[in-house]
């Protein structure tokens, strides 16, 4: 059986480590080479790191972090955020990437994954989602959250993962550091629509929110960021719990 991963996010703005509520009201949260040394020593199956202003700003990923953190870590590490081109994923795994994460620039033009696949294959290729429920339906958003689409959620996904998409990260705006527990019926309806892994992502507030999402959310991943850099859950106490749920990790 295929252990399920917990997995640490960085957030990067400016160079530093944030995380807010609903993708808004920032805070700082420590240096992202840092936490990621720790993460890695504690544990973690992953990492995963997302600029999460470079869309916005217009700019590339902050490619001298990623060598540093790629250069702290000995755990397979996702990075994200403003990837346009084949040629910006060439260069983030030359970095010390292992997989790269595309969402706004992948729906605006959606041969990019394909192209990104084609490439470099689609075990280091993962599609994040950002959507939010409105009047009853799952709706895709852009730009870090900040620009709605009419494209649903499961559509979505279906589309990335035939164009080539190895693994699917979807966080439910809604969630998103509320602390309530993850989206697990949209994402259970998720695992059975695609037949790639998903990451869940939004709403991990306490282990239980975990164990709910591998059980009832059908997640292959969880990834959390604030209950981890303010250490409100430790890896090892999580991991210790999910094994002692019969939720099958690596200890």
């Amino acid at each position: 059986m295929l252990t399920k991963r917990i997995i640490p996010c960085l957030d990067i703005k400016d160079g530093r480590t944030v995380k807010g509520v609903n993708f808004v009201e920032l805070r700082d949260a420590g240096d992202p080479v840092e936490l990621a040394k720790i993460y890695s020593e504690e544990g973690a199956d992953e990492l995963v790191f997302l600029d999460i202003t470079a869309t916005e700003e217009k700019r590339k990923t902050l490619v001298k972090l990623v060598e540093e953190v790629a250069e702290a870590i000995n755990i397979p590490f996702t990075v994200g955020g403003g990837i346009a081109t084949v040629e910006d994923v060439g260069m983030l795994l030359r970095s010390g990437a292992d997989k790269v994460a595309v969402n706004s620039s992948a729906v605006k033009n959606p041969q990019l994954i394909n192209d990104i696949a084609a490439a470099y294959g689609s075990q280091c290729l993962v599609v994040t989602i950002d959507a939010k429920k409105i009047d009853g339906q799952w709706k895709v958003h852009l730009v870090g959250g900040k620009v709605p689409t009419e494209l649903d959620l499961f559509e979505w996904a279906k589309e990335a993962v035939t164009r080539g998409a190895g693994e699917l990260l979807f966080t439910s705006m809604d969630h998103d550091g509320t602390k309530e527990g993850f989206a697990n019926e949209a994402l259970s309806k998720l695992s059975e629509s695609v037949n790639v892994p998903i990451i869940a992502s939004g709403g991990a507030g306490k282990v239980r929110h975990f164990i709910d999402t591998f059980k009832e959310g059908k997640a292959d991943a969880a990834l959390a960021a604030s209950v981890f850099h303010f250490k409100e859950i430790t890896l090892q106490k999580l991991k210790i719990e999910l094994s002692q749920q019969g939720i099958p990790v690596r200890l």
